[in-house]
């Protein structure tokens, strides 16, 4: 902080002690203490509260950032919507038993392969549960 040397503080202390004296350089020196403590503590928290301010003020631009990008994912997101809604609206103008064709399930046996053996099945063990009188004693 200040660019004080050893002779020069002795020399404050020995200009101290002569224009105090022995009796109040002590007390003087205790009050110079805690007053310098509590300038201390003041720069300390007038930092930190300039450090939380700069913190706050990039968080915010950080937040704008984000809700930025999240509105140009939604203007995408929807513009897709928009398109596909508009190929769906095209794909309509096909007859109606053309539609229905192409949404109905193929039938179940056309999917199951006759080449594959079934599957056996085995029962599973038995589950053996304590008495219901032991388990409250």
């Amino acid at each position: 902080m200040f660019d004080v040397s050893f002779g020069e503080f002795a020399l404050i202390g020995l200009v101290a002690l002569v224009v105090l004296g022995p009796e109040r350089l002590p007390k003087v020196a205790r009050t110079f203490g805690h007053l310098l403590g509590r300038a201390q503590r003041y720069a300390a928290t007038v930092k930190a509260d300039i450090n939380r301010e700069m913190q706050l003020e990039e968080l915010k631009t950080l937040q704008q950032q984000m809700e930025s990008s999240a509105q140009e994912v939604q203007t995408s997101v929807n513009a897709e919507m928009h398109s596909l809604r508009e190929s769906m609206d095209e794909a309509s103008l096909f007859p109606a038993h053309e539609v229905a064709d192409l949404a109905a399930p193929a039938p179940a046996e056309s999917l199951i392969h006759q080449d594959i053996p079934a599957a056996t099945v085995e029962p599973l063990p038995a589950l053996v549960l304590p008495d219901a009188e032991k388990a409250v004693h």
